[in-house]
């Protein structure tokens, strides 16, 4: 009879093979967005549906249930902190919900959602939802089924949102929402109506591509980024792709007259990469060596691109840096302008674009937009009304085309219902854990002034990066902070950087 130690390595070998080939899913998804020729597209999809319906069959093998059988309740099980418990307990959970999938129901949502993100590319090229409407019908019809299947306690949208934010509840995302809405609307009125304003057209000027590029990597690599074990390209909608332990690609999109586009799009995505990199890379693969939740890799992104990277303290360093790459448009600058030009509020209609004090409105109007579309209260066919009507009621602006409306974020076209709360999550964790790490480090600010950042990265990497799913994310936010997640810290925080800067 094999020993709970033989059995837990056969259990981690099967699961780790498992990784590499979802690891060849990510490379393929990443090069469709950077790299492949249009044409391709159609066999793209065919290549990931196959590799989809491969990762599920091994996903649902008997062989995990009986291992995992033989160890639950084993020693190996016994501290439910440890990477072994974690790694049956984790697993468990993971092998259940995907037993309930059919196998049939995980190819077509793949190729869907492949074929949908080429279609919303295009779409969104040409201003014409219309022509993207069939695909995201098919992929909210899906969803539902993939609901349906998994099951769940209130509403079909917990089965979506578990798959990112695991544990969380529709009903307790919602009040989170609802209440941060309650309190920023206010603040976001008081910072618009002030008579002091920044000057952002410094912003507008011209910043040469090629200039901004390096100047963005070099920020990345010098806060943490290892460009060894990673690299930086350009895409239509940014984001971060860990394809292994030691392979994660970020991406970004440039313009010549926006300079906060690229640079803190830069900084976001290297934020999601350090954590990527920081993960237990002789757990890959494995729930110790994944990342915890969405809201969680998120925080790791919205702490170094707003906490650190809109902070005075950062441009101090920083900023003369800046004005000899950037000569042309930062001449006779005075930092604290280019501070406040960098930290303006206005109401906006490109989420990735938006200020920290508006970011979580754009959040909420996704968040009932899917809802409603989930349900089936809002048809399809009339989300880009439903859109309009949002944004005016909200942030009182009204986007002129669907391009810059309905078809801007790419989430949908990739079946990720669920996914936009966790942004919200994400920087109220990443509050919590900036106002934590201020405290255990002695003053963070003076650190960054002297643009020395690998003492913050360093306290990341012990009490966040290397935890991987060894918590739940309610457990870490204890674990790290002593409390649990609320929306204090990040409202004392928007509270104490903005109003200094529009009061004067």
């Amino acid at each position: 009879m094999s020993s709970i130690h033989t059995i837990y390595e056969e259990l981690c070998t099967f699961v780790r093979q498992t990784a590499m080939i979802e690891s060849i899913q990510e490379l393929l998804g990443w090069d469709e967005r950077t790299m492949m020729p249009p044409a391709a597209g159609e066999y793209r999809a065919e290549q990931m549906t196959y590799l989809a319906g491969w990762v599920h069959q091994r996903r649902t093998d008997p062989r995990l249930g009986g291992w995992l059988n033989e160890l639950t309740g084993s020693s190996l099980d016994s501290d439910a902190h440890s990477p072994s418990a974690a790694t049956i307990r984790e697993l468990r959970r993971d092998y259940e919900k995907s037993c309930k999938l059919p196998q049939s129901l995980v190819e077509q949502l793949t190729r869907a959602c492949v074929l949908g993100q080429q279609i919303w590319t295009q779409a969104r090229k040409d201003n014409d939802f219309r022509s993207f409407q069939p695909h995201l019908q098919q992929i909210f019809r899906l969803k539902l089924q993939q609901a349906e299947a998994i099951g769940y306690q209130d509403q079909p949208y917990d089965a979506l949102l578990d798959d990112f934010e695991p544990h969380a509840r529709t009903a307790d995302v919602a009040d989170v929402l609802t209440g941060l809405k309650d309190q920023l609307t206010p603040l976001v009125a008081t910072l618009v109506d002030s008579p002091r304003q920044p000057d952002a057209s410094l912003l507008q000027r011209r910043y040469p591509i090629a200039d901004q590029q390096a100047f963005g990597r070099q920020v990345a690599e010098s806060i943490g980024f290892d460009f060894q074990r990673g690299r930086l390209d350009v895409t239509a909608h940014p984001f971060c792709a860990g394809l292994g332990p030691h392979d994660c690609r970020i991406t970004t999109r440039y313009h010549e007259h926006e300079f906060p586009m690229a640079f803190f799009g830069i900084l976001h995505e290297a934020g999601h990469g350090l954590y990527d990199q920081g993960l237990p890379p002789e757990h890959y693969g494995l729930p110790p060596g994944s990342y915890l939740s969405l809201g969680i890799h998120e925080s790791q992104s919205r702490l170094w691109e707003n906490a650190v990277g809109r902070s005075r303290s950062f441009w101090q360093h920083y900023f003369p840096h800046a004005q000899q790459r950037f000569p042309e448009a930062l001449s006779g600058v005075v930092l604290d302008d280019f501070h406040f030009a960098v930290n303006q509020v206005r109401p906006s209609l490109i989420r990735v674009e938006a200020d920290e004090a508006t970011y979580n409105l754009h959040i909420i109007i996704r968040f009932e937009l899917e809802l409603a579309l989930l349900t089936g209260d809002l048809p399809v066919g009339d989300l880009p009304g439903a859109w309009r009507e949002k944004y005016r009621e909200t942030l009182g602006i009204e986007p002129p085309d669907d391009a810059d409306g309905v078809l801007q974020d790419i989430h949908w076209s990739a079946g990720l219902i669920g996914y936009f709360p966790t942004y919200t999550l994400g920087n109220l964790y990443a509050a919590q854990f900036y106002h934590q790490a201020d405290t255990d480090l002695g003053g963070i600010e003076d650190m960054l002034a002297r643009g020395e950042f690998a003492p913050l990265l360093e306290w990341l990497r012990r009490h966040i990066h290397a935890k991987g799913r060894c918590y739940s994310a309610a457990e870490l936010v204890v674990d790290v902070t002593g409390r649990s997640l609320a929306s204090q810290p990040l409202l004392d925080q928007l509270r104490g950087k903005y109003l200094p800067l529009y009061q004067g």
